[in-house]
């Protein structure tokens, strides 16, 4: 078994393996027609099952083949054209052989004596990523697992830097569009079901200031410790971004940390055209940014960065074996000083390679590139009689409904496209997302693929109304 395990003795089979399964991938890639091919649980899930790990194939051609079956024949595609669904952008090359690198190589970016260099990369790449958010040579932060995490620890810092004598005084202001993660972070945090305050938003899906202030005036009326904003630069649903500059105002007068969820929006740090739509964003106490969406880099790829280092104090434990005191005296770099995680992978070596390659205006091309699509996208459907639309995008989403001629029950309307999505994933010709607005069922393109077209969108709408015309058709002839 020694002959599987990774070292100069097996340099040549480690060669010889990892081409086999990137050959395989590639060969996918060059002609995947679909970005899903419309497999069932009920089909997959016995092939699945019918799995006996306590049987090895013996060597990785097998593995690979019985790969290609269980995984490989039916994954969902991100990198084709018409995945309109979620926040899964296509990767770009230099961070895939990144992340072949940091796999073989292994790096822990606990400790220096785990990573050295790439301790070193980590934090070139955080002072980089707070000079494009315009934060001073004061600021700090870490790469995460994703964006909930960055949110956590975001508000773990704001708990502790705030003034309160119970957590039960403390709360929490986010828009009604903000993620989910926010909620969930504030009760992993130990605040009270009432801490988080949902901001209402206007009619471009952007938290309403007005509203803002009047709670942080309520709150402070009512004794309670206003502890954070929680502004977002890119909603999920909407891909919508609060007034940064006026929430900073009233973070300011108010003395309240302000967080900014830039899950999404931070594609906009490396915008060529589009920077100003975050303005505001260095006023904030810490950031969220997910390379993973919009830096077209390979999950995970995330990090909270803060714009006062001391702050991260509040996230440091030692321990004699890893981080003994010791080491800060000896100015001995050590990245789970900064952390929630321990053991953690060197995921920052993929945006290194991204840079050192593409640069950080090949990145903001690319996003630009979603951006004005949807731009495209937003003309083509306001234009249709046969689809209500939202809200002009900021980002690169677009949230819509289809609205049948001669059928006026919202509830059948609502039928009417839950079925279309779900059939158009089960055709496996296109993939598109949902949500709700109003307590109505709609539809969501997610743009993040530069290859996409205008006339890929138009193929895919035209798709979604055969789909749903089907559903009201047949929906007819059962009642008649």
């Amino acid at each position: 078994m020694r002959s599987h395990l990774l070292n100069g003795l097996t340099a040549e089979s480690y060669r010889r393996s990892v081409t086999e399964g990137v050959e395989r991938v590639a060969a996918k890639l060059a002609t995947a027609a679909s970005p899903f091919t419309g497999v069932t649980v009920d089909d997959l899930a016995p092939r699945v099952d019918s799995v006996d790990l306590d049987q090895p194939l013996g060597d990785t051609a097998a593995a690979l083949d019985e790969l290609e079956e269980v995984y490989l024949r039916d994954a969902v595609y991100f990198h084709h054209r018409r995945y309109l669904a979620h926040l899964n952008c296509p990767v770009v090359i230099p961070a895939v052989v990144g992340e072949a690198v940091l796999s073989a190589v292994n790096s822990s970016l606990d400790t220096w004596d785990q990573s050295a260099g790439g301790t070193l990369i980590e934090r070139k790449l955080i002072d980089w990523t707070n000079a494009r958010i315009g934060f001073g040579p004061a600021a700090d932060g870490v790469f995460t697992s994703g964006g909930s995490q960055s949110n956590l620890q975001a508000l773990l810092l704001a708990r502790e830097e705030a003034k309160a004598e119970s957590f039960g005084q403390l709360r929490v202001f986010t828009s009604e569009v903000s993620h989910f993660s926010v909620k969930k972070s504030a009760k992993l945090l130990g605040l009270g079901p009432d801490a988080v305050v949902v901001i209402p938003v206007d009619h471009e899906k952007r938290m309403h200031t007005v509203a803002l202030a009047r709670e942080l005036e309520r709150c402070v009326q009512d004794g309670l410790v206003p502890m954070a904003v929680v502004a977002t630069a890119g909603t999920t649903d909407f891909g919508s971004i609060d007034p940064l500059p006026e929430i900073a105002e009233l973070c300011a007068q108010f003395g309240t940390w302000m967080h900014v969820d830039a899950a999404y929006g931070c594609g906009l740090l490396t915008s060529l055209k589009h920077r100003d739509r975050i303005d505001g964003i260095e006023r904030a106490g810490s950031v969220t940014v997910d390379y993973h969406k919009s830096f077209f880099q390979p999950v995970s790829s995330s990090a909270v960065l803060v714009r006062d280092a001391a702050t991260l104090r509040h996230a440091t434990y030692y321990a004699d074996y890893l981080n003994p005191r010791r080491m800060v005296q000896e100015r001995i770099p050590n990245q789970v000083d900064k952390s929630l995680q321990t053991t953690r992978r060197f995921d920052a070596l993929k945006l290194w390679m991204t840079l050192r390659v593409m640069g950080a205006d090949g990145i903001g091309e690319l996003f630009d590139e979603v951006c004005e699509l949807a731009q495209e996208g937003w003309r083509l459907l306001a234009a249709d009689p046969r689809y209500d639309v939202v809200v002009a995008p900021s980002l690169s989403t677009l949230v819509f409904r289809y609205i049948p001629a001669d059928v006026t029950d919202p509830a059948e309307i609502d039928r009417a496209n839950l079925y279309a999505r779900k059939a158009l994933f089960a055709s496996g010709d296109a993939v598109v997302a949902g949500t709700k607005v109003g307590g109505r069922h709609y539809l969501k393109f997610t743009l993040l693929n530069p290859e996409t077209t205008a006339a890929d969108i138009a193929a895919v709408l035209d798709l979604i109304a055969g789909h749903a015309e089907q559903y009201l058709g047949e929906s007819l002839d059962r009642a008649s």
